[in-house]
């Protein structure tokens, strides 16, 4: 552990390269997988993730925006890059100057791209199968129409997503498969036979949705060490994979305090005996969600300690009574494992009432990231 970090994540290397080659033994060798690393890699940090994902083999990799994408061919990144959320019309030069494959969500934005980018942009055209969120809901013969209008782009990829992957109360994934066979089955009439297949995800791989196991599938959470947990009767996992990231924050202040005290913002927590608190330092700037204010908890000592009173912007209070000897500097778990007292991100959401990604993705650029193997 560095003397020198207040808070940080440590990031194992291993964890990352075994998730990976998890998610290929699931899919066989018939299909490729995306190393989804937008977002920072969920918190994971995108550079070295994609440099563990390469050394895996990895052939593609996916980000949310064109920043994201050139940001990895500066550090010497060179596998195929997906960029999946869309492309302003001023970031069209960055497609071809840094070899990006778009992803185009529309006719106007197929004809957009024909006329900004270079000749032979290779191009995934999104189809809306009823997320109704990104997508084109175009028929095949305006698709093909579109496709015939704008030489300088080859549709190299078809692609959907899942609203619903791991609800097995819902017919809405079957439905989906269902319209996406159907367009290809129309575009193929049409005269367009895109080499590239995708739809699944992470969780249309862990519980397994073979249909959609096309040329790629794209996983992200997979690879980071969570999978969603499923509504309703699932087929058992494909699937297993152990979370990458452990996150702790230094204690800066020990302080014992009387019952009746008023701890925090607001006063409305009351201690209602005798208390030993520690002071962490981290907060919701790190990304400690608020809402664990006086309802969330940390390893402290390799036992849960309950958070007390409101998180703070810096910083945390928390009831250390059961591990009364901490002390200033000793580090806290707040996500990952002492002993066999663990709480993972998957926890820390019910608790917050809000999902595991978010939890990965609100950890902020000022806590520092440690790789470790």
């Amino acid at each position: 552990m560095p003397p020198n970090a207040r808070c940080y994540v440590e990031i194992s290397r291993s964890a990352i390269a075994a998730n990976y080659r998890a998610v290929r033994d699931a899919v066989g060798p018939d299909t490729g997988v995306i190393g989804v690393v937008k977002a920072d890699a969920y918190g994971h940090g995108a550079i070295e993730v994609s440099r563990i994902l390469c050394n895996e083999g990895v052939e593609w990799l996916a980000v949310s925006s064109v920043d994201e994408g050139v940001a990895l061919r500066r550090a010497g990144i060179d596998r195929r890059i997906l960029v999946m959320a869309g492309v302003m019309p001023w970031e069209c030069g960055a497609i071809a100057e840094y070899s990006l494959t778009p992803v185009a969500h529309s006719l106007e934005e197929l004809k957009a791209l024909n006329e900004r980018c270079a000749s032979g942009i290779r191009v995934h055209l999104k189809i809306d199968t009823g997320m109704n969120r990104l997508g084109t809901r175009a028929r095949a013969e305006e698709i093909a129409a579109a496709a015939a209008a704008a030489p300088n782009v080859k549709i190299e990829g078809l692609m959907s997503h899942f609203a619903s992957a791991a609800d097995f109360t819902s017919d809405q994934t079957e439905y989906q498969i269902g319209l996406f066979d159907e367009m290809k089955r129309f575009l193929a009439t049409e005269g367009l036979f895109p080499a590239v297949l995708h739809f699944a995800s992470t969780n249309a791989v862990a519980y397994p949705r073979r249909d959609a196991w096309l040329s790629l599938v794209r996983t992200g959470h997979a690879i980071y060490g969570y999978v969603s947990p499923p509504r309703g009767h699932a087929p058992a996992p494909a699937l297993r994979v152990k979370p990458a990231l452990e996150w702790r924050a230094r204690i800066v202040l020990v302080k014992d305090v009387p019952a009746g005290a008023r701890i925090g913002y607001g006063g409305g927590f009351v201690a209602q005996a005798p208390m030993r608190i520690a002071v962490l330092s981290a907060g919701y700037a790190d990304g400690v969600p608020h809402r664990l204010s006086s309802r969330g908890k940390v390893i402290a000592g390799g036992k849960f300690a309950p958070i007390v009173g409101p998180v703070s912007m810096d910083l945390t209070t928390i009831d250390i009574t059961g591990s009364p000897k901490l002390s200033p500097g000793d580090p806290v778990t707040l996500l990952g494992r002492e002993g066999d007292v663990y709480l993972d991100a998957q926890q820390i959401a019910r608790t917050a009432g809000t999902i595991s990604y978010n939890v990965l993705c609100g950890i902020s650029a000022r806590v520092k990231r440690i790789y470790v193997e």
